[in-house]
């Protein structure tokens, strides 16, 4: 099968543009150290293996009473104070002259787009409960499954759908719960993930300002579907119970995914690039997926990115699918890792198979961050309730 792939560059006549205006993020509190996966787990592994093979130190986990949804809510809601301090803050750094020209209020979002592998619920899903607890009222809020290319697949979406007209000031919110479908018996992926969520607001602007979308680029790949998987709980195969433990949790193909990884988010990355007319001394800012640090440096090697230009914080907190991106992001914002309106590359690659690449113009706001809080009341189901105890099979 010939995967398939779309890019846009950026329009020359004077479109509106997406901007970044807002960054917000959330994470559970429990920090889980490489020690206690092992022991957890019951793994014939180390801590220095784990660190050395993928760079991760220790990740986010969130108990029964969070769900995907909490730690979606509590990021949007960051977001959105984000939004309105970074306005406040740059309106009052405008000289009076120049104050009625400045950078505009963000605007009430119109649509919250929601990317996550571990939704509520099959159905319906969580992104319409998200909006409904922000108190946006009536406005269209839809899931999108695209694992880890999750926020660049919903980045895309609403930059286009900003471009077209048809929205002024989405809401893109990636966030994850992948304790609930991680084997802690799996060598391969019980080290590798956490739980966590980070949103952005965008809202109709100009190519030249920070925080401006320029060029994307996606695709996919249903041949390698298997290579990144959770078999059951779907159409094809609706009841994990009493399925083997293979068929209930999450699997993948290391060694194939490492290989079509580098390859994909190389190529996206270079389009973009292309399409943008950087080359590799010109960009400032470098953010891959935060899916393991080996992956991480031969993309940036690849693409001759300097080594202080790469930006990420896979140590602390691992894989935090489709959240990594943003997550790290607002790390960087908040360590003031990058300028405003540096040139920034954002390149992905997840289960489906799927890849994207952005360009933009690193944002111009304060991050902010909002511990998640659960939904009251609620019933709370076990991830897997139907074997919570069984060991590997």
């Amino acid at each position: 099968m010939n995967p398939r792939t779309h890019s846009r560059s950026t329009p020359t006549a004077p479109a509106p543009a997406a901007v970044l205006c807002g960054l917000g993020a959330s994470l559970p509190p429990t920090v889980v150290g490489n020690a206690e996966i092992i022991r957890n787990g019951q793994l014939d592994t180390s801590d220095e293996w784990i660190t050395t093979r993928t760079g991760i130190s220790r990740r986010r986990r969130a108990d029964a009473r969070l769900s995907t949804g909490d730690l979606a809510t509590a990021a949007a809601r960051a977001a959105l104070r984000s939004a309105a301090e970074s306005a406040e803050s740059a309106e009052s750094a405008e000289s009076a002259a120049r104050r009625s020209g400045g950078p505009p209020a963000p605007a009430r979002p119109d649509l919250l787009l929601l990317a996550t592998t571990t939704p509520d619920r099959p159905c319906p899903a969580t992104a319409p409960d998200v909006a409904a607890r922000l108190g946006l009222g009536p406005i269209p809020a839809f899931d999108l499954a695209a694992v880890c290319s999750g926020f660049l697949y919903a980045l895309i979406t609403a930059d286009a759908l900003v471009r077209a007209g048809v929205c002024l000031a989405p809401l893109v919110v990636a966030a994850e719960k992948y304790s609930t479908i991680i084997d802690p018996f799996d060598r391969d992926t019980a080290a590798l993930f956490g739980d966590g969520a980070a949103a952005v607001l965008l809202r109709a602007g100009t190519a030249a300002e920070p925080g401006a979308v320029l060029a994307t680029d996606w695709g996919s790949d249903g041949g390698g579907r298997d290579l990144i998987t959770v078999r059951a709980g779907g159409a094809s195969c609706p009841e994990p119970c009493g399925l083997p433990r293979d068929e209930r949790y999450f699997r993948m193909s290391g060694r194939q995914v490492y290989a079509r990884a580098v390859r994909q988010m190389t190529e996206s990355a270079r389009r973009v690039m292309a399409l943008t007319g950087w080359q590799a001394a010109d960009v400032e800012a470098f953010v891959g997926h935060q899916a393991n640090q080996r992956i991480l440096d031969a993309v940036a090697d690849r693409l001759e990115i300097a080594p202080v230009r790469r930006l990420g914080n896979i140590a602390e907190l691992g894989n935090t699918a489709a959240a990594s991106i943003p997550l790290a992001m607002a790390d960087a914002v908040a360590g003031q890792a990058a300028r405003p309106g540096a040139p920034t590359v954002l390149t992905a690659f997840g289960g489906g198979l799927t890849w994207a690449a952005v360009t933009l113009r690193w944002p111009d706001v304060v991050v902010r961050t909002e511990p998640p809080e659960s939904a009251a009341p609620r019933q709370q189901l076990s991830p897997l309730s139907c074997q919570p105890s069984c060991q590997p099979s």
